[in-house]
């Protein structure tokens, strides 16, 4: 009896979670500026939780209680660029992995550990 239920709850969770989340989500608007079409890509995420329990009672009848939540991102990754009948996919970077970070620094740490080394020496 509580699998029906259940299975209520998250066909109404997936239902609203088509509307919120569909093609136009994730490729936007173009937006038109000097000959140039840019159009917004963006990837989406969610997560579900659905769950529900049948609690004993004295007169036979089962009361069920259940529930279901769900969560969506949003995240801008890229812009597709078309001038004059060419595409190109700009990407966005929101925030640097720690690889990137490790290569943008490497300058730097470089730099600090040849110091270090020069000040060994001449200790």
């Amino acid at each position: 009896m509580s699998d029906n239920k259940i299975q209520a709850i998250l066909d109404t969770t997936m239902d609203k979670l088509k509307a919120m989340v569909n093609a136009d989500v994730i490729t936007g608007d173009p937006i038109v500026v000097d000959g140039l079409t840019l159009i917004p890509v963006s990837k989406v995420a969610y997560g579900i939780a659905t769950g529900g329990s049948d609690f004993a009672t004295k007169n036979q009848q089962g009361l069920f209680g259940g529930g279901s939540g769900a969560g969506v991102t949003v995240s801008p990754i890229a812009f597709m660029v078309i001038k004059d009948g060419n595409v190109k996919m700009v990407p966005i970077y929101n925030e640097l992995t720690t690889l990137e970070k490790a290569v943008t620094m490497a300058p730097e740490i470089i730099d600090k550990a040849k110091e270090i080394f020069s000040k060994d020496k001449e200790n």
